[in-house]
C-alpha cells in the first residue's frame, strides 16, 4: 500500500524538461551594473570604518562582485591586510570592492 502512494506521488512532482534552462534565463535577466567610483570623502569614511572592523565583529557589507552589488551580513572570520581581503563567515571579499560597511559598533567619520 505504501509503494502505491509513493508511486502516485511521483507523477505530481515538478518536471524540468530543459535541464539548466531556468539558470540560463536567470543569467540573461541579470542587470549588469558598473562598479561605482567612490568620492574622496566616501573613500575616507570607508577607510575609517574599515579601521574599526575586528575579527568576530558582526557587520553588514555591500560589495561589488560579478557585475552586481551584493549585501551580506555576518561575523568577520578573517582580515587579511596583505592581500586586501576580508572574510565574512566563509565569503571572501576584496577590500577594494567594498562599497559600504555598517555595524552597531562602527562609527561614521562625520559622527566624531
Amino acid at each position: 500500500m505504501q509503494n502505491k502512494k509513493a508511486d502516485r506521488a511521483i507523477q505530481f512532482m515538478p518536471f524540468d524538461g530543459l535541464k539548466g534552462f531556468k539558470e540560463e534565463i536567470a543569467k540573461v535577466e541579470k542587470v549588469i551594473v558598473n562598479q561605482k567610483e567612490l568620492s574622496e570623502d566616501s573613500l575616507e569614511n570607508l577607510q575609517y570604518k574599515m579601521s574599526q572592523v575586528k575579527k568576530g565583529m558582526m557587520i553588514q557589507v555591500i560589495y561589488y562582485s560579478n557585475n552586481e552589488y551584493i549585501k551580506t551580513m555576518g561575523l568577520v572570520s578573517k582580515i587579511d591586510i596583505d592581500n586586501k581581503v576580508i572574510t565574512i563567515v566563509k565569503t571572501k571579499i576584496k577590500i577594494d570592492d567594498i562599497y559600504d560597511i555598517s555595524s552597531e559598533q562602527i562609527k561614521d567619520l562625520e559622527c566624531d
